[in-house]
């Protein structure tokens, strides 16, 4: 049974929401997070990633930066650039791209659930990569971005959703890459406890995107638990900031892979371990989509070619049965001698947002070799998680991106 409550959520006035709203601080290296923070100081970015205020020979991990960020959002909720409900609501937060939509709840999840494997995972996370979360939440006491988690669709819950849909939204904004985002409110009482009961009859939910952020909220709510054993188990901080969305809204898309060397094959030897591992379906010399699973497109030779694995590499299992899996498994490994694709130089990866011109771009640049990827599909996700297992590295690519900043979560 999961428990995904309703908060006092601290967000922006309307006026300021669109100035605010800023995609996860992991998105921008150092320079392009002090470009944007330049380009418009009223970002969100400013606070998630502090360092833009320091000169560049301060540390991104400097006990400062994380004090200033701590300065900078609580100045400007006191300023009034952010105000706060002032009893618990789910919102409802829209994401449209392309004239596609998906519709999530804004709500907290317990960490209890996380710690239980009822919210479930399908990545390891490292711990060198939680520590800037764990203290930049510490530090600032409230959560700041959400995190991405998935159910399977629930109609009670789409019903609410969809009637209040009809009314204005509380805010309706493009932002500069496209994204039209909305939110609404969910005060009334009666839609809350369907809400909250919908969700409490659910024995999965699943983490979709930010596993690491995830993980650090978590962390830092177990380590006030420590410091307080007789803990209101009611406190915020038992708690973690997240959008839930409903499996059949949401789209995966591909994740692609660049080669920088053949591994010492030559032309004609790598050929033939293609013909080993795949059925050639067609050439050509426009970029080819796999549409169906067990495909891949492979760009070489300033060619494409769409492939089919052979029967005997397909798997019921739910890793190796991936699609991403297979590739690693019968030719990224055996043929280009890529062991680890996660320590492997060799090997880029490119998210399907950026298209396929992006991997023929790579290949002009400094890699021989591209493959285009049919996606891995959100009931394969489920069922990875489901097995208590892991995805391989880089098998998935969630657009659109959340925004920080637009729902903040006061751990006090």
């Amino acid at each position: 049974m999961a428990v995904i409550k309703p908060f006092k959520g601290i967000r922006p006035s309307v006026d300021m929401c669109s100035k605010i709203a800023a995609l996860p601080y992991d998105v921008y290296n150092r320079k392009e997070a002090k470009a944007i923070v330049e380009s418009n100081p009223d970002s969100f970015l400013a606070i998630d990633r502090a360092e833009t205020s320091f000169p560049d020979d301060v540390d991104t991990y400097d006990s400062r930066v994380y004090d200033k960020a701590k300065e900078m959002l609580w100045d400007r909720i006191a300023k009034g650039d952010f105000v706060s409900d002032s009893k618990e609501v789910y919102y409802i937060y829209e994401l449209t791209m392309d004239g596609r939509s998906q519709t999530g709840i804004v709500a907290c999840a317990s960490i209890d659930d996380y710690l239980n494997n009822v919210i479930k995972k399908h990545e390891n996370t490292r711990a060198d990569k939680e520590i800037d979360r764990i203290r930049h939440v510490e530090t600032c006491e409230a959560q700041t971005g959400p995190i991405f988690l998935a159910y399977r669709s629930n109609d009670s819950i789409n019903d609410i959703v969809n009637n209040k849909k009809n009314s204005k939204a509380l805010y309706d904004f493009v932002s500069e890459d496209l994204i039209r985002h909305r939110v609404w409110i969910i005060d009334e009482k009666s839609d809350i406890e369907i809400i909250m009961n919908a969700f409490s009859n659910m024995n999965s939910i699943y983490i979709a995107d930010g596993h690491h952020r995830c993980a650090s909220a978590c962390k830092v709510g177990i380590k006030k638990r420590e410091a307080n054993p007789s803990y209101d188990k009611n406190a915020e901080f038992n708690y973690f900031l997240s959008v839930l969305f409903p499996d059949d809204q949401l789209m995966i898309m591909d994740y692609n892979r660049v080669v920088k060397d053949l591994n010492g094959l030559n032309r004609d030897e790598f050929l033939t371990k293609v013909d080993e591992v795949f059925d050639k379906v067609k050439e050509s010399n426009t970029a080819i989509k796999p549409d169906l699973k067990g495909y891949v497109s492979m760009y070489y030779d300033n060619k494409w070619t769409l492939l089919k694995f052979k029967d005997k590499f397909l798997s019921n299992d739910p890793v190796k049965g991936l699609d991403v899996s297979i590739l690693q498994d019968a030719f990224l490994n055996p043929v280009l001698g890529i062991n680890d694709p996660k320590t492997d130089k060799r090997i880029d990866f490119v998210g399907g947002i950026r298209g396929l011109k992006e991997l023929e771009k790579r290949c002009s640049e400094d890699c021989v070799l591209a493959f285009a990827m049919y996606p891995t599909s959100i009931g394969e996700l489920f069922s990875v998680a489901d097995a208590n297992l892991l995805m391989p590295p880089k098998s998935t690519w969630f657009e659109p991106k959340l925004r920080s900043g637009i729902f903040i979560h006061s751990i006090k």
